[in-house]
């Protein structure tokens, strides 16, 4: 049994791996701000002995004896991070600082949750962990971007000066139950509008392309690389099943017999034109790979967002 801190605890995926670590006999305290986290996310838990929730802000130095500690604290979709861009590139650097010196002082394994963004608008397809590529410092998508290129920065520099021992994964789009109703992310979108009958909004021509994993699955990618003990990464967890926006719509609206009708709107500064993860080194290193269909992983968050909204 560890004691696990998990930053971030109460948003989507964090109230996913929170659950999956309590049922798999570990105490969890889950620390979260409540900024973009629910506490409806969190509820089932409070009455688990193993259990301890903290609201407070990662951008804040705090102490606790922990032995592992996931890094979640940070809004992941467009609409929220860049609702003040500053704090969250506070809360990529400064959070980041906070958890790696936690990390050092109770000599805990700390992973990070980085991001596909950091690949920016890639013009490598798909895209490798040896890619570097292609962003804009300075561009509304920035904040979240760049944040969590420091971050990795950080994890890297604190290893190599301190010894601190690491993990970083990079996330791509990953969907499924406890997605916000208006975080702007494109499943939940679709799926709240094709539910109410209203149009389905595609940003750009609908071509470009995502590829969606579903939470379970990742929560189990990420306690994975939490477990390897020679391997720091970074390392892509997602699924490579790629498909167009526009794909996505037509099934979301097949699948709930919406009448909802496809609109078309310009396409945002800086949003990438193709997604795709290789996942190449989670299968050789962590023998992880993604088993949720699209079309069943649709169906569990389709019937989420039915009986919550």
């Amino acid at each position: 049994m560890y004691r696990i801190l998990v930053t971030g605890g109460a948003g989507f995926i964090g109230s996913h791996l929170c659950e999956y670590l309590l049922e798999h006999g570990h105490k969890v305290i889950c620390m979260d701000n409540m900024f973009t986290g629910t506490y409806d996310n969190i509820s089932p838990f409070f009455n688990h002995p193993h259990f301890e929730f903290v609201n407070s802000n990662v951008i804040h130095p705090f102490h606790m004896e922990v032995d592992r500690i996931f890094n979640l604290a940070c809004p992941a979709s467009p609409i929220h991070y860049q609702y003040d861009p500053i704090m969250t590139t506070k809360t990529s650097v400064l959070g980041a600082i906070n958890v790696l010196d936690l990390a050092r002082r109770c000599k805990a394994r700390v992973l990070q949750a980085s991001t596909s963004e950091i690949y920016g608008d890639p013009i490598q397809h798909p895209q490798a962990e040896t890619y570097r590529g292609n962003v804009s410092t300075i561009g509304p998508r920035a904040c979240y971007d760049e944040g969590k290129r420091i971050a990795e920065t950080l994890f890297f520099d604190y290893k190599r000066q301190y010894g601190v021992d690491i993990r970083i994964i990079r996330i791509f789009n990953t969907y499924g139950p406890r997605m916000l109703e208006n975080d702007g992310r494109v499943v939940s979108n679709f799926i709240v509008q094709a539910l109410h009958n209203k149009d389905i909004t595609i940003y750009g021509d609908g071509s470009q392309t995502r590829s969606f994993c579903f939470v379970s699955d990742l929560v189990i990618g990420m306690v994975a690389m939490m477990e390897q003990d020679d391997f720091a990464g970074p390392v892509n967890l997602g699924n490579p099943c790629e498909r167009t926006i526009k794909q996505l719509a037509e099934m979301i609206v097949d699948m709930t017999g919406s009448h909802s009708q496809i609109i078309y709107k310009p396409l945002p500064e800086d949003d990438p034109v193709r997604r795709k993860p290789d996942i190449a080194l989670a299968k050789e290193k962590l023998h992880w790979e993604p088993s949720v269909a699209l079309k069943e992983g649709l169906t569990k968050t389709i019937r989420y967002f039915m009986e919550k909204y």
